[in-house]
């Protein structure tokens, strides 16, 4: 159970990413909180009633999203294995998962974000023309 390039050590670790994910989003979103929040702020789900519906409404969206994200997470977790399987170094593996991978695309999309910022302020039409980047609201 101890080899980290064997089925069942990634199995079992990605089994237990699943399941930590399902924690902690049950211990950190609270529908009922938000939808009162958003009751108290004037905020609506457009076809939701505000309060006891809005909160189902939320709790169901939450439910859908929250498997395929922990089922990527498990996948990002147990990636420097495939990446040994493979044939990478042993001690260039971990490059390829885990906390660095989720950084490396968190400090690129901040600096896209960044250039499209400063590109915007200077009055440019930005580098994409599709995409969320954009900082437009009219196009």
């Amino acid at each position: 159970m101890s080899n980290t390039n064997g089925f069942w050590y990634n199995f079992v670790y990605a089994i237990m990413v699943i399941l930590f994910t399902y924690f902690y989003t049950a211990i950190t979103v609270n529908p009922t909180n938000m939808a009162e929040e958003m009751k108290k702020n004037g905020g609506f789900i457009p076809g939701c009633k505000p309060g006891k519906k809005t909160a189902e409404y939320i709790d169901a969206v939450m439910s859908r999203i929250t498997l395929p994200g922990s089922i990527l997470l498990a996948l990002v977790a147990i990636l420097p294995a495939f990446a040994r399987m493979l044939g990478v170094n042993s001690q260039f593996a971990p490059f390829y998962g885990g906390t660095s991978l989720l950084i490396l695309v968190g400090v690129i999309l901040d600096t896209l974000q960044q250039i499209e910022n400063h590109l915007l302020m200077r009055h440019y039409d930005g580098l994409m023309k599709t995409g969320r980047l954009k900082g437009r609201s009219g196009m």
